[in-house]
């Protein structure tokens, strides 16, 4: 699966990792996928995240508060949570269901959004973002895009 990611949503997998070791988290899990898509900052996600004035500061203080800081330490990468896996199967279902031939930060975010009881869809409903008004941008910007383009984004959009 991995080696249909784009480069950001390669770029935000590794910025999760590494928010689940500053926060000593024993797993990678959804919250840390969704401070990586805002700590991206330029792809479909992070660009629909910000238009609803959700930021990555925002988001990692409401992790924080919830979630807390682990006692773990990892020299290696820390495994994905079985929720964290069940986004990127998410995530490559919302691509197939698109016609896309990749993964990009649009994916992973509607893949976040799927099960609106992980805690990336807890932390949004916490901030006053309904994960539905969420995913219905991203849809509106995807199709944005293959308008003006005149074609499916077959290609990577991000």
């Amino acid at each position: 699966m991995f080696e249909l990611f784009t480069e950001r949503a390669r770029y935000v997998m590794g910025v999760a990792i590494e928010e689940s070791k500053l926060l000593r988290h024993k797993r990678v899990a959804p919250e840390h996928l969704l401070l990586g898509l805002l700590y991206e900052g330029e792809g479909i996600a992070a660009r629909v995240l910000g238009s609803l004035q959700i930021d990555h500061d925002m988001v990692l203080n409401e992790v924080v508060r919830t979630v807390g800081e682990g006692r773990w330490s990892f020299r290696r990468k820390p495994p994905l949570s079985p929720d964290a896996r069940a986004t990127l199967e998410n995530a490559l279902e919302a691509s197939t269901q698109r016609q896309h031939s990749y993964i990009g930060t649009e994916h992973l975010l509607l893949g976040l959004l799927r099960d609106d009881r992980n805690s990336a869809a807890r932390t949004l409903r916490s901030l006053g973002v309904l994960p539905e008004a969420v995913t219905q941008q991203v849809h509106r910007a995807l199709d944005d895009h293959e308008n003006h383009t005149g074609e499916k984004a077959h290609g990577q959009a991000n």
